[in-house]
Order: structure tokens, then sequence, then C-alpha cells
């Protein structure tokens, strides 16, 4: 799949008061239970598939990397929508996290993580150089770094306004 790069440098500006930042991702502790691992990530791509539907939901994009531990980016509204979201009976989260919990925590086969952030866009930095639109920016928006945006210290000090 080409991506078109982007030649030059660029920033993200996520034009609010700050964006949550949640990392998910799942560890094949024994890799060799290839179904039990196939079953647990499958339903991450349920989730995803009806977040893409649903906007409302608050999830503005990811990026997900796979390997033995698998790793996803995701950047929401605020935590709430995250919160909702995962207490949805409605949505395809609530119902594959009760059945792990109750098939497979405590097994060691599965490993399951998250973290959640709640950044200011105040203390928000990112620049990409020779990329595809990627990460933050692509949740949110894409601009070349320009005037007001050319060091760390001027992009970290913007307060969710766009950029000049």
């Amino acid at each position: 799949m080409a991506q078109q790069v982007f030649p030059g440098r660029y920033t993200a500006d996520p034009a609010r008061e700050s964006v949550t930042v949640f990392l998910i991702g799942m560890r094949a502790n024994r890799w060799w239970k290839l179904g039990t691992v196939g079953r647990v990530g499958a339903a991450m791509g349920r989730m995803l598939q009806h977040l893409a539907t649903v906007p409302e939901a608050g999830m503005l994009g990811y990026h997900q990397w796979a390997g033995r531990t698998t790793v996803m980016v995701s950047y929401w509204e605020s935590p709430e929508h995250l919160r909702k979201f995962a207490a949805d009976r409605d949505a395809p989260h609530l119902e594959p996290w009760r059945r792990f919990m109750k098939e497979l925590a405590g097994t060691g086969d599965v490993g399951v993580w998250h973290e959640t952030y709640q950044v200011p866009a105040a203390g928000v930095e990112v620049v990409y150089s020779g990329m595809p639109v990627f990460g933050l920016a692509k949740a949110t928006n894409h601009l070349p770094i320009g005037p007001g945006t050319n060091t760390a210290r001027q992009r970290m000090g913007r307060t969710g306004e766009r950029a000049a």
C-alpha cells in the first residue's frame, strides 16, 4: 500500500482543549495457542469496524502494530467518550471483555493491557518529517510547520488554537 509521503516538516493541531490518547494491546504469552490469541485479537477488529461507522463514539483515529505483543495507539475526543464506548451494551466491547474475564483472565494464555492519557493541547508537541499523514496529525489536523510553529517550544505552547 503506497501512502503519500509529505516532504518537509509538518505538525499536528488538535484544535481542541485536550486530546485523549489511549494505548491498548495484547500479548500472546502462549503463542502456540493461536486459536485463543486469534479470538482475542478478532474482537478488536469488530470494535474498530464499529467505531469507523459511529463517529459520535468519539474515536478520532488510530494506528496499530502486530507482533507477539500488539500495540494500538488511538486518539479520542475525551475520556468520557472512551468510557462510554467501553460500557455501552450495544457496542462490540463489553461482551468480548466479559468473555475474556470469564474464560481467559488468570490463565496466562493471553495478556491484555491499556493506558489512557488526557493530554492538554498546550502539552502537545509533534513533528513529522518526510512522513505520510500519521499519528495525531492523521486523527486531527496535518499542518506544515511555519511561522509560529518552527520550534518545539512554539508547538508545545499552543492551546488548541489553529496555527497560522
